[in-house]
């Protein structure tokens, strides 16, 4: 009898496992094809929006067509601003598919640990025995909306931090100097350094969502003793995302990220076509269409974006999402 009580224990753990397994696995699904989708096309055209160069592009047009309606301080001014503005979009897109898709994933995997334990509480599961505190759908919704925080309130902080690092690696590169592969990864990466090490560790993360509700609650508290507000699920979440954001492993991740999509990038198709290829390389003059042209492709919809399959593909990426998955379950 010993040993047949054993075996159902045995067995009814390997069952809840392969849940957890199959749970894990619907909820990278649906960071891909749900939550992910919605969110990319917005913020794509808020990036498309706030750097817009076809201006600048236009006035160059004019001038050539017509020498005498720029002088040429007026000429050089446009190139300096085209040039800025054409790395600050590209690794703003650079960064901006990396990290949303990451977030999202981050984001759908605490959600999804939160729902199975209260779903494994109503079916009244002998591993999961503590009080039930559900999230409501109100909560969930106003979780997976804050995805948008980037585009709707976030994306003007971070085109000035990364305006000002393109400006400053920039700074010493002329219209004539020659770029190639080596040369436009190194830009890129140098550009995406800088921004990272501006300001405070992890200062990248405001851009993302809103201020940690710990210290607006704490505050308010402090003022207010009598009605202190209420810490709710939606606040829990928002905490526990933030902490995964500000960790070492998540910061090792993102690197990984960026550096894997600048490589695939340098290598694309549009910088190697056309009249002459960057793998042998050209004047940065006539690198910067290409740049404006592909910067579009970098934050297209999931299904036809093949940085976020490369973002996917890192293999510490999967390994950080499997151990945060597993981590929170035993939780």
């Amino acid at each position: 009898m010993e040993k047949f009580s054993v075996f159902v224990l045995i067995v009814s753990g390997f069952h809840y496992v392969d849940r957890i397994q199959l749970h894990f696995e619907n909820i990278q699904r649906i960071a891909d094809t749900t939550t992910l989708p919605h969110a990319m096309p917005y913020l794509s055209c808020r990036i498309a929006e706030d750097l817009n160069l076809s201006h600048l592009m236009d006035r160059l047009v004019k001038g050539k067509d017509q020498p005498n309606s720029l002088s040429s301080s007026e000429k050089l001014e446009l190139w300096d601003r085209l040039k800025i503005l054409s790395f600050t979009r590209l690794v703003v897109s650079i960064w901006a598919v990396t990290i949303l898709s990451l977030y999202i994933r981050v984001q759908v995997n605490i959600l999804g640990r939160h729902l199975y334990i209260d779903t494994a509480r109503g079916l009244g599961s002998s591993y999961l025995l503590e009080e039930a505190d559900l999230i409501d759908r109100d909560d969930q919704q106003k979780f997976l909306a804050s995805a948008d925080f980037l585009a709707n309130h976030g994306l003007p902080k971070l085109i000035s931090s990364m305006q000002t690092a393109a400006t400053e690696v920039l700074k010493a590169k002329q219209l004539r100097d020659f770029f190639n592969t080596a040369i436009l990864h190194e830009t890129i990466m140098q550009i995406l350094d800088m921004f990272l090490s501006m300001g405070s560790p992890h200062h990248w993360v405001d851009c993302l969502m809103p201020e940690d509700p710990r210290l607006y609650k704490l505050a308010k508290t402090s003022s207010d003793e009598t009605n202190p507000p209420e810490f709710t699920k939606f606040d829990q979440l928002m905490v526990e995302t933030r902490e995964v954001l500000s960790s070492a492993e998540f910061s090792n991740v993102v690197e990984l990220s960026l550096k894997a999509v600048a490589k695939a990038l340098v290598e694309e198709k549009s910088f190697q076509s056309g009249g002459g290829n960057l793998t042998n390389g050209m004047p940065l003059a006539r690198l910067l269409p290409r740049i404006a042209q592909i910067c579009p492709t970098l934050v297209e919809e999931p299904s036809k974006n093949q940085f976020i399959q490369i973002i996917q593909s890192v293999p510490e990426v999967g390994l950080f999402f499997t151990l945060l998955y597993s981590n929170m379950s035993a939780s």
